[in-house]
């Protein structure tokens, strides 16, 4: 039987770097942020451009697109919470809204005097 070897670092790697077990992971972590770059780029990045991309390059583009999202949800969010029901004609019981009804301009219909008149030569 062999002697258990006990690596020298105090991480328990022989080395510093990805495992079998981590690899996997990160390979996807990967795919997927480019992914997310390319995708939601609009067409402003290629996948091989991003993927010879310098690593805080990609991430600083990445946190820069993710942080552009989540401001336009939350604008999205905040003028859904803002909109109100007030000025519907039909009011969420399906009656008419008759003070908002009054308030509607009245349908122009057009007239002898509103027909335009046209000229062919």
């Amino acid at each position: 039987m062999g002697v258990p070897v006990e690596s020298i670092s105090q991480l328990g790697l022989g080395f510093f770097g990805l495992t079998s077990n981590t690899a996997a992971i990160a390979r996807a972590n990967l795919f997927t942020q480019i992914h997310e770059i390319v995708f939601h780029g609009k067409g402003g990045y290629d996948w091989n451009t991003i993927y010879n991309m310098p690593r805080w390059l990609r991430q600083f583009t990445f946190n820069k697109i993710n942080e552009f999202y989540q401001k336009e949800a939350e604008a999205h969010e905040n003028a859904s919470k803002g909109s109100s029901n007030t000025n519907t004609l039909i009011d969420p019981s399906g009656q008419i809204n008759r003070e908002n009804w009054k308030g509607m301009p009245q349908k122009i219909t057009p007239g002898a005097k509103t027909k335009p008149q046209t000229k062919y030569k």
